[in-house]
């Protein structure tokens, strides 16, 4: 299966740290990666059809500490669609005006929604044929940029019709919040003050976050299994659907 990677945070923080632990994983997700950054209203995507264990782009990504609120990674195995640029996450997309990144972990081969004009797959993947379905829908629902609060009700009632087709572990965000859902496994941690020192699981590399930080700052980072071995990383249950803003699950 894939793995995913989100971070929604209160102030622009750099994710080096956590992609770097992130991108270890790609040596058994090795069909592609790519991350997404909002800056403000736009949007700075990488990806590569190669692993990111061995990508140029992946090792300009550990050492570029590009700030953003909110960033989505994935690292590829595929389970449909052939190893291709076009069929690596991040999938972006316009609608209302604004951007909006899609990642996707599991499989849902039997849903096969009617498309209209306005979203279509380029790829051949499910994951990127349920995302236009999502932005389909919505803009049914909402004739303008609608709340997080909205945009959260409108999720949930749209969400359960693809997961009923299979697994659908999925991170969404258009710059202003971070939604995430699980199907399987997903896991999230708040980091804010007192900050504390974290290491990596999958590699020998610590970081104390007290001496990068503010008291005021506050990050919510997700991921398909915990980064770290020494924090208290929250599940999802299955089939929740979290949203996050200015670094904190949405009414916590």
């Amino acid at each position: 299966m894939c793995q995913l990677l989100g971070m929604n945070c209160n102030t622009p923080t750099d994710i080096m740290f956590s992609f770097t632990g992130f991108a270890t994983r790609a040596e058994e997700h090795k069909d592609g990666f790519g991350v997404a950054f909002f800056e403000d209203r736009g949007v700075r995507c990488f990806v590569d059809a190669q692993s990111a264990r061995h990508s140029p782009v992946a090792e300009m990504v550990k050492g570029y500490p590009i700030k953003s609120d909110n960033v989505i990674a994935h690292i590829r195995k595929a389970t449909q669609g052939r190893v291709a640029l076009e069929n690596c996450h991040p999938f972006v997309r316009e609608l209302w005006g604004r951007y909006w990144v899609f990642a996707h972990n599991g499989n849902v081969p039997q849903f096969a929604p009617r498309l209209h004009g306005a979203f279509r797959p380029v790829g051949d993947t499910d994951s990127e044929r349920a995302f236009c379905w999502l932005l389909q829908e919505m803009s049914k629902a909402h004739a303008s940029v609608p709340s997080v609060r909205e945009l959260s009700t409108t999720l949930a009632e749209l969400v359960p019709q693809v997961a009923a087709h299979g697994s659908f572990n999925f991170m969404l965000s258009n710059g202003q919040a971070l939604w995430a859902h699980c199907s399987t496994s997903l896991y999230y941690i708040v980091r804010q003050h007192p900050f504390h020192k974290a290491h990596l699981q999958d590699e020998d590399l610590s970081v104390d976050f007290a001496q990068l930080t503010t008291p005021r700052d506050r990050v919510a980072i997700v991921v398909t299994e915990p980064l770290t071995a020494d924090e208290p990383w929250t599940a999802f249950a299955p089939g929740e659907l979290k949203v996050f803003v200015h670094g904190a699950p949405a009414g916590a």
